[in-house]
Order: structure tokens, then C-alpha cells, then sequence
């Protein structure tokens, strides 16, 4: 399958996705405290999206999955399922949202702290987010796809983190998850050239420990193996004729 190029219509579709998702996270901000459960914070986002925005959670019932949301507390790296467990002072958790408007995706996440959490939760989620600015400033046509991977592992790892390598960002579109798999690591020049018109995600995953994880029997939730915690930032971006422009954009990194 080739990567999909954009039509100024699709475009414009994707950008109002875009921007239903990063109201999404500005959303659900103030309710993330201790003692929600993340089923609640399921429940709140699922809403928001279906009654006040007229869109579709993408996840919900994505090949399974059972929630609206993803929710990817401590250890856990992605695919998080919301349950009734209630969050505690000092967890950090990742909300991954993607919702659907007129047939076209929106796909964002966000560390949020749990109250006050500890410097090094901080310092993981702080250099995570560099990770994926540092990605973003590289995307403009003839760019590859592993300058992308290049310069995430290269400033996580400069900090003595690792780069989780079974997940990576992707083409999308109309369809949640399209061509080309953007993986968080790579050397420059390799991979795919980049052209405007094409859309994609950028999500490093990036773990204070070692890289390795596993899945659990859910088929959904994957955690670190040895259980150090892990952070997630995404924004979707359009290469456009002279850089790149991110759909996602929150209030707060305008």
C-alpha cells in the first residue's frame, strides 16, 4: 500500500478532526485528579466527543477494543484500557484520544501528572515531549522518515532512556491507521521521503528502563518488562509545501 497523499478537501477535514481531538485533552484536563477511576475519565471523553462534538470515538470497538479511549498509566506504554481502578497521587497517565468527523481522524495523546509526582516522572515526560518537538521540527518535504526515528532515539537516549521499537506512529487519514509506519528510531536519510500532502502521526513512546515490553492477556495493554515507567506524547502533522503544520495543536503550545 502507497502513502496517500491529501486533497486541499481532505485536508480540511483532517484539520477540524485534528482540532475536535486537542479539544479533547484541553477537555478532560481539570478531571484529572486523584480518585477518578480512568473509566470515568472513559465515560467523560466518550461523551464530549458523541454529544457535544457529533463525532466518533475512533477506538471503541477498533478490532476489540472495548473503551472510547486509551489510558496508559506508569508502566504501561500504550493501549491502556480504562478500568474502575482509581488514579493516586503521583501516577502520570497518557490519554490517547482519536476521534472521527465526516469520515476523517484526529489522533493526539497527553502525559498529565496525577497531583504532584516525582522529579524523575517529570524529567521522563519532559524529555518525551522534546523528543516528539524535536521530531515534529524535522518534518518538511524531503525529509525521511529516519531523520523522524533519528533525532526521537537520539535525544532519548542522550538522557539514558530507551525507545520502545513494537509501536510507532503512522499514516492517517480516512482510515485510522494507514501507510507509512513512522518508527521512533532510524538513521537519517533512510525510509521513506516525505512530500506535502501527506499526513502522519508522531507518538515516541519512551521508558525511563529498558525498552522491552509485553502485552498482557487483555491483547490490548502493553507494559515494561521490568515495570519502570514510561511516557507518550502524538500530534498528527501535514507536510505542507514549505515545513509542516500540526492538526492537533492545543491552546496551550499555540
Amino acid at each position: 500500500m502507497s502513502i496517500i497523499i491529501k486533497s486541499a478537501n481532505e485536508i480540511e477535514k483532517m484539520r477540524i478532526a485534528g482540532k475536535l481531538a486537542a479539544d479533547v485533552l484541553e477537555f478532560i484536563e481539570p478531571y484529572i485528579i486523584p480518585g477518578i477511576t480512568t473509566n470515568e475519565i472513559d465515560k467523560l471523553c466518550h461523551d464530549y466527543i458523541v454529544d457535544v462534538q457529533h463525532a466518533i470515538p475512533a477506538p471503541l470497538n477498533y478490532r476489540g477494543f472495548p473503551k472510547s479511549i486509551c489510558t496508559s498509566i506508569n508502566h504501561t506504554v500504550c493501549h491502556g484500557i480504562p478500568n474502575d481502578k482509581k488514579l493516586k497521587k503521583g501516577d502520570i497517565i497518557n490519554v490517547d484520544i482519536t476521534v472521527i468527523k465526516n469520515d476523517y481522524h484526529g489522533d493526539t495523546s497527553k502525559m498529565f501528572y496525577v497531583g504532584e509526582v516525582s522529579p524523575h516522572a517529570k524529567r521522563l515526560c519532559s524529555i518525551t515531549r522534546e523528543c516528539l518537538m524535536l521530531a515534529i521540527a524535522e518534518v518538511k518535504p524531503g525529509c525521511t522518515l529516519g531523520d523522524i526515528g533519528y533525532v526521537i532515539q537520539k535525544h532519548a537516549e542522550s538522557n539514558r532512556y530507551s525507545v520502545v521499537r513494537e509501536f510507532c506512529g503512522h499514516g492517517i487519514g480516512n482510515k485510522f491507521h494507514e501507510e507509512p509506519q513512522v518508527l521512533h528510531y532510524g538513521k537519517r536519510g533512510e525510509g521513506a521521503t516525505l512530500e506535502a500532502g501527506m499526513i502522519l502521526t508522531i507518538e515516541p513512546m519512551i521508558n525511563i528502563g529498558k525498552r522491552n515490553i509485553k502485552v498482557l492477556k487483555d491483547g490490548w495493554t502493553a507494559v515494561t518488562k521490568d515495570r519502570s515507567l514510561s511516557a507518550q506524547w502524538e500530534h498528527t502533522i501535514l507536510v505542507t509545501g514549505t515545513g509542516h503544520e500540526v492538526l492537533t495543536l492545543r491552546q496551550e503550545e499555540q
